[in-house]
């Protein structure tokens, strides 16, 4: 897949078949439109494109907005790929973007930069300055600027009960049976290993700190979780703790993940967690020994669950 930063950039190879969307999570829904896209890109011999924003226009437009997003450019640069988009373009969002006329981004982007010969959108799909144009102002818009418009029915999007928002209310309720769903694979975060304090050690529990450099990924809330690892080729189980420690007064939140049957060295490595259940909320225990005893009991939580899901 071509990844291209900023639309003035992209260079067309030739015509192509565009959506335009954020896509994040590259959820169920999501992915419909995608193979739709790349359907009709090679129906028609031209290459599929994808146009989306970083950072999200939520971030830009609503300065109180602390939205997270569920996937790191990363990830959704993966996901797209898999999909089997030709053409992805990160286009960086900025209010004077947004201050752009339907007219404006129909002709100098859609157009004259981008050479679009079909654009593949939603029935509810608004856009322009204000989102004053609706999709049936773009198929016009198109008729004058050489780009055909398809339009996704209503009851195609309709009936994929699945969002971004929806995703986002799963993970805090620690549902991640119904966030795999949504998503069509497991939430996870990808880190690199650093240092911490040693503690997990002493109590037979050595746990790798993990640093999440993308401050605007979606972290799950305060618990402990059963978690799926990928370190290099090799997959493991364990459970990860997010959280501030309060039992050892801790005062700033941290990610640390316990794995299974693994002794290996991992500083410096970046790990992929992928979560497949909520084990507890955080909870502040009498003493240090307490606390050992309860990450005994999770971790057979843990084994057990797994065997439930059908991990061996």
């Amino acid at each position: 897949m071509n990844v291209v930063q900023n639309i003035e950039n992209f260079k067309p190879r030739n015509k192509s078949v565009l959506t335009i969307g954020t896509f994040d999570g590259v959820h169920i829904g999501h992915q419909k439109i995608i193979r739709s896209l790349v359907e009709l890109a090679h129906q028609q011999k031209y290459e599929s494109s994808i146009l989306t924003f970083f950072p999200h226009p939520r971030m830009v437009l609503q300065q109180e907005s602390n939205i997270k997003l569920i996937d790191t450019l990363e990830e959704k640069k993966r996901e797209l790929e898999r999909l089997g988009v030709d053409n992805l373009i990160i286009h960086p969002f900025t209010k004077s973007f947004s201050r752009l006329s339907a007219l404006e981004f129909s002709r100098d982007i859609l157009a004259d930069q981008l050479q679009v010969s079909s654009l593949l959108i939603g029935y509810d799909h608004r856009f322009g300055r204000n989102r004053e144009a609706t999709a049936e102002d773009l198929v016009n818009l198109g008729k004058t600027y050489g780009f055909n418009v398809h339009i996704i029915p209503a009851q195609d999007i309709d009936s994929i009960t699945v969002s971004s928002t929806k995703i986002r209310t799963a993970i805090d309720e620690g549902n991640f049976d119904l966030v795999h769903d949504f998503l069509g694979r497991p939430f996870e975060l990808s880190g690199t290993v650093i240092r911490g304090q040693g503690l997990g050690r002493t109590i037979d529990f050595p746990t790798a700190n993990i640093l999440i450099k993308e401050d605007y990924k979606l972290v799950p809330p305060r618990g402990v979780y059963l978690v799926a690892i990928e370190y290099g080729d090799i997959p493991f189980f364990g459970m990860m703790n997010i959280g501030v420690r309060p039992t050892l007064n801790g005062d700033h939140e941290t990610l640390e993940v316990h794995l299974f049957n693994c002794d290996e060295n991992l500083y410096d490595q970046n790990l992929k967690i992928k979560f497949l259940d909520k084990i507890r909320d955080e909870e502040k225990f009498q003493s240090f020994d307490h606390l050992k005893i309860q990450l005994k009991k999770d971790k057979e939580i843990c084994k057990r669950t797994l065997i439930k899901k059908g991990f061996h």
